[in-house]
């Protein structure tokens, strides 16, 4: 399955945030939400990268909430690159259900 394919997949799992946070890039290989932390300062909430072999997806709360990875899977642990990342090489690497939990957490966190 092609890098582009694992890129739709994740983004269309950020699409439905698009609505509650900014758009920043929206690109064939870059779809970056930021969302509001003040009126002076903007930063990520999500983002998917498609890079060289694989592609990122980046889930930026879980960095400063770390209490959201409480009850990540071994499967998605075992794709965690840094504290806030998570990388993909097919479509069927992806556990969807769990990631729409844990964007569902982590929306919920910032309010």
């Amino acid at each position: 399955m092609s890098r582009q394919a694992v890129f739709e997949h994740l983004a269309g799992l950020l699409r439905p945030y698009a609505g509650r946070h900014r758009i920043k890039t929206d690109t064939p290989t870059n779809f970056y939400l930021e969302e509001s932390v003040s009126s002076t300062k903007s930063q990520m909430f999500a983002a998917v990268q498609e890079k060289a072999s694989y592609v990122s997806f980046h889930l930026f709360p879980i960095y400063t909430k770390p209490e959201l990875l409480a009850d990540l899977s071994p499967e998605l642990r075992a794709r965690m690159q840094g504290k806030s990342c998570f990388n993909f090489k097919s479509v069927e690497q992806i556990p969807t259900e769990e990631l729409k939990a844990l964007l569902a957490a982590a929306h919920e966190s910032l309010s």
